[in-house]
């Protein structure tokens, strides 16, 4: 079985971010670059099964990211992955959804996966659509947003909770899932790992190499009408509770439209 697990390279969590105001797009230089914490977790998922039948998976990271991106694959390949495919192109950049899933769609092909692994949204962008896009363009069934995960030779499976219901839902292979930070938190990659990182194929592919006309992609861009800085915040409305406390309150949330 070949698993493949797509990874996003964000800004650090923990670390303000910022917008360019000229191009709109995130300021990658504002803070470190990490990998997304939920796309950890969903590795973790991919090497737990595959720890479970060694010599019988093969887990493969992906990413669509900038050049300079090659240290969060290869932190990827330390945590136990045992190849990674970085697509990096210039023509790539502010690139939207849509054209991010074609993208990837065309690299998972080539790698015939039997389950793609991602996170149910990232923590920069936060759409959590792409998991759903890549099912209907590869024509794979696909289980978003799972709270567990079962993995076997044939099948996945998993629960998805919503706000009234806990679903089991399965789905013959190949398909492709997301998960939810209810899975365990990820390895840590240890010495060994790190060194052998080192030696694994980490194989970087262009537009070109995926069979994508650069030219063609404008399309499949999203368009960038206006932008501008956030304002800062104003001072609240304080009420003071002279025995009209609640209708006060009552009055601020008609007026707002938050009632």
């Amino acid at each position: 079985m070949k698993i493949v697990v797509l990874l996003k390279e964000v800004p650090d969590t923990y670390t303000d971010r910022a917008l360019n105001l000229e191009t709109g797009l995130a300021d990658r230089g504002a803070s470190d670059p990490v990998v997304d914490e939920i796309n950890e977790r969903a590795l973790e998922v991919a090497l737990a099964y595959a720890d479970s039948a060694p010599g019988e998976v093969e887990v493969s990271v992906m990413t669509m990211a900038p050049a300079t991106a090659t240290a969060s694959i290869r932190k990827g390949l330390a945590m136990g992955a045992s190849s990674g495919v970085h697509i990096a192109d210039a023509a790539l950049l502010g690139a939207g959804l849509g054209l991010t899933a074609e993208v990837l769609a065309a690299a998972i092909r080539a790698q015939d996966a039997d389950l793609i692994v991602a996170g149910n949204q990232s923590t920069d962008g936060a759409a959590g659509m792409l998991p759903t896009m890549l099912a209907e363009l590869l024509g794979m069934p696909g289980l978003t947003s799972l709270s567990s995960v079962t993995i076997e030779p044939e099948r996945v499976s998993g629960a998805r909770a919503s706000d009234s219901a806990v679903m089991q839902v399965s789905a013959p292979l190949p398909a492709i899932i997301s998960i939810t930070e209810e899975l365990p938190d990820a390895r840590f990659p240890n010495f060994k790992g790190i060194m052998a990182a080192k030696k694994k194929p980490l194989e970087t592919r262009s537009l070109a190499d995926l069979g994508i006309d650069a030219a063609d992609i404008s399309a499949s861009r999203s368009i960038m009408l206006s932008i501008s800085e956030r304002p800062p915040r104003t001072v609240g409305v304080k009420v003071t509770d002279d025995g009209t406390a609640a209708q006060q309150l009552a009055t601020f949330l008609a007026e707002n439209r938050l009632v």
